[in-house]
């Protein structure tokens, strides 16, 4: 797939799997959509269910990025990691993009700022959400998701991260034929012993600001992320108390939000030896390596070229891009 071949249209692709579009098949537990077009090559998605509920979105859109009547034109994706229940990954699927399109006819470009502002509003959004549903369903200030974004503009790749889902992209080298993965994004799990420092470092006064349980180094021993969307219990003390499930109570208040709302976002100028980009959650990198998910499309150049899967769930998600 080139990603420098400008093909702008003046249609809008979009594409979507939440569980139950007809964008694709239906083949007993799995949806797939064989091909699609998007203005700088194709795609295909695929999606494995395990069990009724499905957490996890994803999100793919391809020509005007802008909510005014011209450009910047290019292609969206979002893989949309949830936990805790699906709210938090349906809300952003429903509403990022249009944020993202907002702020871009407001600068009339694309831009670092622009996919920040968004997410910050999708973010504020679902803040506003639970504050109103609190009263009768406050369960929803534990449910999260990790949010991991793909723009492609003008021959500029944006990459915005929050959690530890993670984008590679497939290099070839034209001396020996071979395709190489290199890392495009930044993760947020406190496995890493880096985000433990910047954990620590953000929070000098709460010696259990990570605490390693059963092997695991989790943030207040909840959880594994260090930053998400939604997880409102996690970021307002008002939240942090009954009726919320006593498992997710902290012992005292906390005075700073203790998980950040804040994307990793870097830019790639893609170049013609760019082949593929894979987006994925942690389910698909517990089991393979950065080089061993991009030999699998690398050798099989009409599967899927856009990964998602999470097992943590109990579902299984593939989507080759």
């Amino acid at each position: 797939m080139n990603y420098l071949t400008a093909c702008f249209r003046s249609r809008l692709d979009r594409y979507t799997h939440s569980g139950s579009d007809s964008g694709g098949k239906q083949d007993g537990l799995l949806w797939y959509k064989d091909s699609g077009k998007h203005l700088n090559g194709e795609f295909s998605m695929a999606v494995v269910q395990a069990n009724n509920l499905l957490e996890d979105q994803s999100y793919i859109e391809s020509g005007s990025l802008s909510s005014g009547d011209s450009g910047p034109y290019g292609t969206f994706v979002g893989v949309y990691d949830g936990h805790g229940g699906p709210e938090t990954s349906r809300f952003i699927n429903e509403h990022l993009v249009h944020h993202l399109k907002r702020f871009a006819a407001e600068q009339q470009s694309m831009s670092v700022d622009v996919i920040r502002k968004a997410i910050q509003a999708t973010e504020d959004g679902f803040m506003s959400l639970v504050t109103k549903q609190w009263s009768m369903k406050p369960q929803i200030a534990s449910v999260g998701s990790c949010c991991l974004v793909g723009v492609i503009c003008n021959g500029t790749l944006y990459i915005a991260n929050l959690g530890d889902s993670r984008a590679v992209l497939g290099r070839a080298v034209k001396a020996t034929g071979e395709v190489l993965a290199v890392q495009l994004s930044t993760e947020h799990n406190a496995a890493i012993e880096s985000i433990r420092h910047e954990l620590r470092s953000s929070h000098p006064n709460d010696s259990n600001i990570v605490v390693l349980k059963n092997n695991v180094w989790r943030v207040k021993g909840l959880i594994q992320i260090s930053r998400s969307i939604g997880d409102v219990y996690l970021k307002k003390t008002e939240f942090n108390r009954e009726p919320l499930y006593a498992k997710f109570r902290l012992r005292e208040p906390f005075k700073m939000p203790i998980l950040s709302s804040e994307p990793s976002i870097s830019t790639y100028q893609l170049q013609p030896h760019d082949q593929f980009i894979i987006f994925a959650s942690d389910g698909l990198w517990e089991h393979l390596s950065n080089q061993e998910a991009v030999d699998i499309v690398q050798n099989n150049p009409r599967s899927v070229r856009y990964v998602h899967a999470d097992t943590n769930s109990n579902t299984i998600n593939l989507r080759f891009f």
